[in-house]
């Protein structure tokens, strides 16, 4: 619209609400089926009942229809004539508004402001109702204003802009306003905002609640709801939550689209329940004051943010009214007396507090907004966390006499939720830090903050040293499940703390058990004991300590120490017993299941030392460390076996080397896996196995053969590797096969190296195996070296590299081959302290 003047003066175009610019949105919803009078109301709702009995009389009598009809038509015409009468209620209020305004800017009489309201509206092209809701909105710049304008300016087409009676947002807006002004109590607020300002956005039911001091919930006021469902939720208790509560909690709006998916209950009736819900809190000087429920017959789509904005200016209006239905924030100039005596009883009431305690009452800007809280009073017992007076912090405000509030505890963040949801807070052990010459200064408290009308109470109790300390000493009792006594001997008055009461199994209410009853309570093994304790305690008068099994009523037995000191005066005359009983079953326990591990673990190193003295005994019956060297025709044979330094690594490194029937010497090597007496037996196995199937006359390849079938069919299966050789001496050949094994190594006069690697499986991984066998031809003086793996293997080397270590070892000359196997074990590199075998031939 045009900045408003008398219409004989030129009209200027840069005005914010120029009618060229200006759209009001069409909101689709059924119109308001009430008025907003009370009479018009009962006399609307008189003339539905004869309109819907003259049409039921028309459909059962014929004959009197005409007449019938005639009757229903006029009732239905007065229907209309009376709606149309509290539309234009409506309107006036606005249009005289309008007028008072033009009244005040032009500074006229009310018959040339009407004059003037007439001459604008026919100037811009708009009823007299619009562009009385359009100068009311430029002259006030508030809530309403700002969501009539966000709306126009996010519809793009000019018949968005009204609902289906032709009435703009901002008609609405302010209908809603100017009935609620006019209403006597929230009831009526209630049915205005429905009927002008919701019930055209589909709503069909709005609950306005007001918020307690305790964080309850009264229904102030409804519209929509049946007065059984408005009774049954009249009051709703602190700590129920319900979808006016989660507002109020969160301090935000909370849309729900279906009631049913929001799991929260909340006032509703059969055509409600499963619609759209949303509530808004509705707040003044930073304090919510109440909530907004607003109810949809249908699920809610998304809002667009231009309908959000009305709704959350509408719960601004009824903010204001409850504020001034209910009571005004208290310590302001323009408080009732009656709040400011309120105040006053509140600072009586915190006078006589024992704890430090602080009154704060909020500081609003200009604007409305919360931005501190003012310390308007200090009580007499107040302690400054860092030493100040109570004069250094009255009428201050609260960032400004302690900015850390702010910071890391929050607290000022706490006493603003407090004051603005009516929700008391309490904390343990919260920091407090003070701000001293830039330097913070902190104390530890408990904390309380709880709101009291419009005022907030922060009581604090800072824990001094003997707090501490007996804090300390507490929870010192708790964890050693220790509880402290005295016996009064004089008054025979007995003092027990709670844990005591705990130990024994008894109420914190029960009489405490006196020491010369104790055997009573005990099992009747310690009953001699217990004795011998009291008669130290109670005769020798020196301090006692013993262990016994209390019996507590439970049925439950407890291992407890009990500990007591006699109290003398100065004639020594015994005055008192103190002491301290303790919990001592978890250690008891303890110390049996230790003690049965120790004798269990003993037993067990004994069993495991007989079987790895078995295994050694075992395995150096059959061979010896030490063997000279073995006769056979052309041919030198010499034997190194070296044991693991380690008796419980006992393997089944095994060797043999013998003549068969043929002249033909048998010469093997062999490692059984793992270690232990297990090894060692199977070991004796393999090795008397391989004896009795050599006499057959088979060759190397075909004794392996069998032997994988013998190691694989063991009641115990067993994997093993081994070479196996059949030395000819009259052909000086050398036929050989391998299972998984090393090749053995090849000294000659010119060149020492290793056998080729013929293919082979290690014994008694499967049920069948097949081996290949090679063949070497040996000259006098050549001697070929078979080991186990205990003589190359490193743990930080591959294998690769210990054989070629062990190649070169092998090539340095010596006189005699029982020099040259002791050499290999001298200057092995092996580090896994296993078992070692070497076995040597020499051709001569």
């Amino acid at each position: 619209m045009n900045t408003l003047q008398p219409p004989e003066e030129p009209v200027r175009d840069d005005g914010p609400l120029e009618a060229s610019d200006r759209q009001y949105p069409r909101v689709s919803g059924p119109p308001p089926d009430r008025p907003e009078e009370g009479t018009s109301d009962e006399a609307d709702s008189g003339l539905s009942v004869i309109v819907e009995e003259a049409q039921a009389e028309a459909g059962a009598d014929p004959v009197g229809a005409s007449a019938v009809g005639r009757l229903a038509a006029t009732v239905e015409r007065l229907r209309r004539e009376v709606q149309a009468a509290h539309a234009a209620a409506d309107g006036r209020a606005l249009i005289e508004l309008a007028k008072g305004v033009l009244i005040e800017r032009f500074h006229c009489g009310p018959t040339e402001a009407a004059g003037h309201l007439a001459d604008l509206a026919e100037q811009t092209g708009m009823s007299q109702l619009e562009l009385a809701a359009d100068i009311i909105n430029q002259s006030a710049q508030d809530s309403f204003a700002e969501a009539a304008h966000d709306f126009i300016s996010r519809t793009n087409t000019a018949n968005e802009t009204s609902d289906r009676k032709g009435r703009s947002v901002a008609v609405r807006l302010r209908a809603a306003e100017s009935g609620a002004l006019a209403a006597d109590d929230t009831q009526a607020v209630a049915e205005s905002v429905l009927q002008h300002a919701l019930a055209p956005l589909g709503a069909t039911a709005v609950a306005i609640w007001a918020a307690g001091h305790d964080a309850s919930l009264t229904l102030a006021g409804n519209a929509g709801f049946a007065a059984e469902e408005a009774g049954r939720w009249r009051y709703v208790p602190p700590g129920v939550e319900t979808v006016a509560r989660r507002a109020l909690t969160e301090r935000k709006t909370v849309w729900f689209q279906a009631l049913a998916e929001a799991g929260l209950p909340s006032i509703s009736d059969y055509q409600a329940t499963g619609g759209g819900r949303v509530a808004v809190p509705a707040g003044a000087g930073g304090r919510i004051i109440g909530v907004l429920e607003i109810c949809w017959p249908h699920r809610l789509a998304p809002q667009p943010p231009q309908i959000q904005r009305q709704v959350e200016a509408l719960a601004e209006l009824c903010a204001h009214t409850l504020e001034t239905h209910t009571a005004a924030v208290i310590g302001s100039p323009g408080a009732p007396n009656a709040l400011k005596r309120d105040l006053a009883e509140l600072v009586d009431l915190v006078d006589g507090l024992y704890d430090p305690a602080l009154v704060l009452l909020p500081h609003l800007e200009a604007d409305g907004h919360l931005t501190d809280f003012r310390i308007h009073h200090t009580n007499r017992h107040f302690v400054d966390p860092a030493g100040r007076p109570r004069s250094a912090v009255s009428g201050a405000m609260l960032l400004e006499a302690y900015p850390m509030a702010a910071g890391d505890s929050e607290l000022f963040e706490k006493v603003e939720r407090v004051h603005a949801t009516g929700e008391p807070f309490h904390a343990q052990r919260m920091t407090l830090t003070a701000l001293v010459d830039q330097v913070p200064l902190e104390a530890v408290a408990d904390i309380s903050i709880s709101r009291h009308g419009g005022a907030v109470l922060l009581i604090w109790r800072i824990e001094d040293e003997a707090g501490r300390l007996a804090s300390l000493l507490q929870h010192a009792q708790r964890l050693g499940r220790i509880g402290g006594f005295e016996e009064n001997t004089t008054s025979g008055r007995i003092t027990w703390n709670q844990q005591l009461h705990s130990l024994h199994g008894l109420p914190p209410t029960a009489a405490p058990i006196p020491l010369e009853q104790l055997p009573a309570h005990a099992h009747p093994d310690d009953a001699v004991t217990l004795g011998r304790f009291l008669h130290t305690l109670f005769q020798h008068r020196r301090s006692a300590s013993t262990a016994f099994r209390l019996q507590r009523p439970d049925g439950v037995t407890r291992h407890v120490r009990v500990v007591a000191e006699p109290v003398l005066d100065a004639d020594d005359r015994l005055l008192a017993v103190r002491g301290a009983f303790q919990d001592i079953s978890s250690q008891h326990w303890t110390e049996v299941a230790l003690a049965a591990t120790r004798d269990q673990l003993a037993h067990t190193e004994q069993e495991s030392a007989e079987r790895n003295r078995l295994a050694l005994q075992l395995q150096q019956a059959i061979m010896p460390p030490t063997r000279g060297p073995i006769d056979a025709p052309g041919l030198s044979i010499g034997v190194r076996y070296r044991p693991a330094e380690t008796e419980h690594l006992v393997g089944g490194d095994w060797y043999d080397a013998f003549v068969l029937p043929s002249k033909q010497v048998l010469v093997c090597v062999g490692d059984i896996a793992g270690h232990g007496i297990e090894a060692a037996t199977s070991m004796i196995v393999l090795r008397n196995a391989l004896r009795g199937l050599a006499v057959t006359g088979a060759g190397p390849a075909q004794l392996l053969t069998w032997l994988n079938v013998v190691a694989h069919h063991l009641t115990d299966p067993v994997t093993a590797t081994a070479v196996c050789g059949l030395y000819d001496p009259s052909r000086r050949i050398l036929r050989w096969a391998r299972a998984g094994h090393l090749p053995p190594v090849l000294v000659t006069e010119q060149e020492t190296t290793k056998l080729p690697l013929i293919r082979g499986m290690l014994l008694g991984a499967v049920a069948q195996a097949e081996y290949e066998e090679g063949e070497v031809r040996l000259e006098v003086g050549d001697r070929l070296l078979m080991y186990t793996d205990g003589l190359v293997e490193r743990r930080d080397s591959p294998i690769q590299d210990s054989l070629q270590h062990l190649i070169a070892t092998a090539s340095v000359a010596t006189q005699s081959l029982e020099q040259q196997l002791d050499r290999l074990l001298t200057h092995s590199r092996a580090d896994t302290d296993d078992d070692t075998c070497v076995v040597g031939l020499q051709v001569e």
